[in-house]
């Protein structure tokens, strides 16, 4: 099936979701965020797919938010700005976060060049990643003035004092010291990148899809019996803080535009 920005397939029981928007670096609008939803719904429901391949087209996976003004306002809504935000970022980027964490099927991202903020949001659902050795991991969302981006899986993700390293500073790191911290499965060359994920995705599927359901269920629930969904709740509300500190400060959205009257005020 093919949307406007991303693309489905099915290629020997593995489904294959494209997001193909590589003139925008693959930046996630509304638009975007909806077509990826409804393709790892396709995925999940085909009964010939057994595993499932998130990758993208052209240099970089994906830049993360589309900042071109995709977020509701007051006047479109009816509703206070903090309410209509709030509400507007939990569907459409903390709920299909988890939604696809949750999906019952194995799934892998195939990663290349700058995986930046709301790029992690593809990727970190995913069970498993494949990277490209140019790719870079980055959340430099603190600079906004927020904890970090809506799924806030960074110390699950690299553990804690890596997690507080990447946020405070807004470095980034690479394949290669990702697959250190345990983000990361495998590197390969960018040339290699999708080979290597498929052939990785084709020997998962071979396996029992009962089986492979039920252990995924069971890594899932430990991580969720050690407090991984209620942190990352958590998290989101203090990432809605940050953007309401925003509102009073600037009196806009968190915005790039905004950080210099940011610091401004901050200074005074």
């Amino acid at each position: 099936m093919r949307f406007d920005h991303v693309e489905y397939d099915v290629d020997d029981h593995v489904g294959i979701i494209t997001l193909d928007r590589p003139e925008a670096a693959n930046a996630q609008s509304e638009k975007v965020l909806v077509e990826l939803d409804e393709a790892w719904r396709l995925a999940e429901s085909d009964r010939e797919v057994k595993v499932i391949v998130l990758r993208s087209t052209g240099k970089h996976f994906s830049a993360g938010h589309d900042m071109s003004g995709t977020q509701p306002t007051s006047a479109d809504t009816g509703i206070p700005l903090p309410d209509a935000m709030y509400d507007w970022e939990t569907r459409y980027y903390f709920h299909f976060a988890k939604r696809w964490r949750d999906v019952p099927k194995p799934s892998i991202a195939a990663v290349q060049g700058k995986c930046i903020a709301a790029g992690l949001m593809l990727c970190w659902p995913c069970d498993l990643i494949v990277a490209a050795e140019n790719a870079e991991f980055s959340d430099p969302v603190l600079f906004m003035g927020i904890c970090g981006v809506e799924y806030h899986a960074h110390t699950w993700e690299f553990g804690p004092r890596k997690a507080k390293e990447i946020l405070f500073t807004g470095d980034s790191i690479t394949a290669g010291e990702a697959r250190q911290l345990g983000m990361v499965n495998q590197v390969v060359p960018p040339d290699e990148l999708l080979p290597a994920t498929l052939r990785l995705a084709r020997r998962i599927a071979r396996v029992d899809g009962f089986a492979l359901r039920m252990a995924k269920r069971a890594v899932n629930r430990a991580l969720d019996a050690q407090g991984f969904s209620a942190a990352l709740e958590a998290s989101f509300d203090m990432h809605h803080l940050g953007h309401n500190r925003a509102l009073v400060i600037t009196g806009d959205k968190p915005a790039l535009v905004n950080l210099a009257a940011m610091k401004e005020r901050r200074a005074e």
